[in-house]
């Protein structure tokens, strides 16, 4: 048995030496990385490609709403995980359409996470009544093997200008 764990352990040792330089290759973020990954979520969104919308999120991604009354903090009225925001989308019968922004990246001195403010516009049509949504959208991507992937994201919801 304790050849067996000698093994197991210069195993494990072995792959990390080999696989370390590896995962220490892969390229950082950029901000050319995120912006291409916004217009194909927001691309998936608006053709209604539910599965390609959510397939760019983590399995643990949240999905919050949450709005601003007044001057006070914003008040959440939603926090969904990642099945229940598919769930949800697939169940409505309302056409919503998205226009994001791009207000803010940030990306993280290692390169591995970038954090991004949007503002974005939805046009919602339900029931052949359209309304107008306004939001301020906050989104952390990370890599994943190589991809990016959304760990969820925070809507608070705002007046919109201009009528």
């Amino acid at each position: 048995m304790r050849a067996g764990v000698i093994r197991s352990v210069t195993l494990v040792a072995t792959l990390m030496v080999i696989s370390g330089p590896a995962l220490a290759q892969s390229p950082p973020i950029t901000d050319a990385d995120v912006r291409a990954f916004l217009a194909r979520q927001e691309q998936a969104w608006n053709q209604g490609d539910l599965d390609r919308f959510f397939a760019a999120f983590t399995p643990d991604a949240r999905f919050t709403d949450q709005a601003y009354v007044g001057d006070k903090p914003p008040v959440v009225y939603g926090v969904s995980t990642l099945a229940e925001a598919r769930a949800q989308a697939r169940r409505t019968k309302a056409r919503s359409l998205e226009r994001g922004e791009v207000r803010r990246i940030d990306i993280a001195a290692d390169g591995r996470i970038a954090r991004i403010t949007s503002r974005v516009g939805s046009t919602v049509t339900a029931d052949g009544r359209t309304r107008r949504l306004c939001a301020s959208r906050a989104q952390t991507l990370t890599l994943i093997n190589g991809r990016l992937r959304s760990t969820g994201q925070t809507d608070t919801y705002v007046n919109c200008r201009g009528g």
